[in-house]
């Protein structure tokens, strides 16, 4: 990778991935290119991190086909594909790691221990090895892209992190890898989710309650569908601190009444999330 970096015009435009590549993926690699333009590169990293998966999730099973991901990395006109091994990111116990903070102990923090120090302590290593200038993230992973930019800031790495929304199938749900693991039943349960998110959005301008309920309301009825839909965790946050928001705080300090509605399910064996951002007493960008 270091030979690679040292012929590679600027800005150097990083694209993190854990592989089988969709078209969420192909939104960030596009809009890799178009930061990267006219002379800079764009670089893929397609690496299953073994840190960020806990005991009994799907590490083993996560759908791996790089000969399909090299294919649509040059299709996208990606640079160089930099695809490790676990023992060549980990060539001896990781030690040493990021701690996420309060930010990283809430939501997918306390649903999965441990997954935000996997997913830091991955990116600072890709950071150090690859020294983008840039590196590009998917807005579907909310609280993962949060936790990257005050990384970022936090360590004065000098890298800027660009966003790109949540791109979602003709259906309303939000591309992921781990929607190959579901059945027809199941994708039509776990449509409720989507739904949940505009619910709550069409009640935003009602505040917080109003907004909770209204997509509460959503995935309550998916419990009972066949196959049942079973809610994680769905919660109003604030964008950039992660804490709540509750009604005693519609105007959250600096951002104007924006926040994150976050929620996460499972189908049968699939656990999905999704978010949608609002604007509490006005209009939010359209969802779902």
């Amino acid at each position: 990778m270091a030979a690679a970096r040292r012929g590679l015009g600027a800005p150097v435009v990083l694209v993190p991935t854990m592989g089988a590549l969709h078209d969420g993926h192909r939104a960030l690699l596009r809009r890799a290119h178009e930061i990267s333009m006219p002379n800079g590169s764009v670089v893929v990293s397609v690496f299953v991190n073994p840190l960020q998966f806990g005991a009994g999730e799907d590490l083993d099973r996560y759908p791996r086909d790089l000969d399909d991901d090299l294919a649509t990395c040059a299709e996208e006109q990606v640079t160089v594909v930099f695809a490790p091994s676990a023992a060549q990111m980990y060539p001896r116990e990781q030690l040493i790691t990021v701690d996420p903070g309060p930010m990283g102990q809430v939501l997918e923090g306390a649903s999965r221990p441990g997954f935000f120090t996997g997913v830091l302590t991955v990116v600072l290593k890709l950071f150090q090895l690859v020294q983008p200038q840039v590196a590009v993230f998917g807005e579907k992973d909310a609280q993962q892209l949060a936790l990257v930019r005050r990384m970022a800031g936090d360590l004065d790495l000098g890298v800027e992190i660009a966003s790109v929304p949540t791109v979602r199938d003709p259906d309303g749900l939000a591309v992921s890898s781990r929607n190959s693991y579901l059945s027809a039943a199941e994708r039509r349960t776990a449509l409720a989710l989507p739904r949940a998110l505009r619910a709550g959005r069409e009640a935003q301008e009602a505040g917080p309650e109003a907004v909770l309920k209204a997509a509460g309301a959503v995935l309550d009825e998916a419990a009972t569908a066949v196959p049942p839909l079973v809610t994680d965790y769905l919660s109003l946050a604030d964008p950039d601190t992660f804490t709540p928001v509750t009604a005693g705080t519609p105007a959250t300090a600096g951002y104007a009444g924006e926040a994150l509605l976050l929620a996460a399910v499972k189908v049968g064996a699939t656990r999905l999330i999704d978010n949608t951002q609002l604007t509490l007493g006005g209009a939010g960008r359209p969802c779902c």
